[in-house]
């Protein structure tokens, strides 16, 4: 529908005249008139105006179909870092009335919580800069240390604050309606192999292994062995997977990951780049945060910004994106340059 029969619709449904809008909006009923007829559309500025008289939002007034009103709440997340408030509200109420009108599509939902997610990271890094202003004008309150721990995502020393039994009961239900959603099965193996609890996660990694014939398989049984301190088993394990999936990119860089959590810094960062380097183009740039992370770890500033820049140069020129994800990447520069 175009804006102008919106309009038309939406001052019918109001029940007012041309020349009452018009008015409102200081300009002629001419004006109003070729709008709704099509001959003319408001200038750009006007929108806002139009969308508060009626009473709905700019992408109402352009009776935006759902599809490309999704699109749009998708792509607003994926590149603004602090979103409007009054965007959120509008989001929300569309896509819970989308979710009530279809009952079976469980696309709203998910962005839903895309949605919640990304604004509880908002206020994790808004919490992170205050709990560090409080830090810094008193080094001895004990409260802003742990508001910061929770904000950076620290580790809680509690085993009844850090377990996940909430999020592994709700997989064991969901994978009795499901039993073979191998995506559920490794959430749930995930959760299990971080709290300990190995034989669990051992029994849903067989049944993984009977609907899934991917690398996948002898990763969880490489993890779930070095959980239980079997670091040499579980090296001969991923060895063999390395052999078997030449190809997979994920082998290289999960391998990678292993060898960073024991300190074997200079094979990691081997292994992130041959995760990159397999790859078909565009490449995912996983690996590439990793080595920017092992050298920051390691004091290598210069080597730090330099995988960065080229994670900024691949998402510009090669993932064509721009907006938050570009800019977080080019804010992480500018913290590193500031070391050096």
């Amino acid at each position: 529908m175009e804006i102008g029969n919106q309009i038309k619709a939406l001052r019918l449904r109001r029940g007012v005249t041309q020349e009452a809008l018009a008015q409102h909006l200081g300009v002629t009923a001419q004006a109003v008139s070729k709008w709704e007829r099509g001959v003319a559309t408001p200038d750009i500025g006007m929108l806002p105006d139009i969308s508060a008289y009626f009473g709905v939002t700019i992408d109402e007034l352009f009776a935006l179909s759902d599809d490309t009103r999704m699109e749009r709440i998708q792509n607003m997340l994926w590149d603004i870092r602090f979103i409007p408030q009054a965007d959120v509200d509008a989001a929300r109420e569309f896509l819970l009335e989308k979710a009530k009108r279809e009952p079976d599509n469980g696309r709203p939902h998910e962005l839903l919580a895309d949605m919640e997610n990304h604004l509880s990271r908002e206020h994790r890094e808004m919490a992170e800069e205050y709990a560090k202003e409080a830090l810094r004008r008193d080094p001895d309150l004990r409260d802003a240390h742990a508001e910061l721990n929770e904000a950076m995502g620290g580790r809680n020393p509690d085993w009844n604050g850090c377990n996940h039994y909430l999020q592994i009961a709700y997989y064991q239900e969901f994978l009795r309606e499901h039993p073979d959603n191998w995506r559920a099965l490794m959430w749930i193996m995930d959760q299990l192999i971080d709290d300990y609890r190995l034989e669990e996660a051992e029994s849903y990694c067989e049944r993984f292994a009977q609907i899934n014939e991917t690398y996948r398989v002898p990763l969880y049984r490489g993890i779930i062995a070095w959980q239980r301190g079997e670091r040499e088993e579980a090296f001969r394990i991923w060895e063999e997977m390395e052999r078997n999936f030449p190809n997979e990119w994920c082998v290289y860089h999960n391998i990678g990951d292993y060898l960073a959590r024991c300190g074997k810094y200079d094979k990691a960062m081997d292994y992130y780049r041959k995760a990159l380097s397999v790859q078909k183009e565009p490449p995912m740039l996983d690996p590439l945060q990793s080595m920017a992370q092992l050298c920051e770890i390691r004091g290598d500033i210069p080597g730090a910004i330099a995988a960065r820049r080229e994670e900024a140069d691949r998402i510009e020129n090669q993932w064509h994106i721009s907006g938050e994800e570009l800019d977080m990447v080019l804010r992480d520069i500018q913290r590193l340059e500031k070391k050096l």
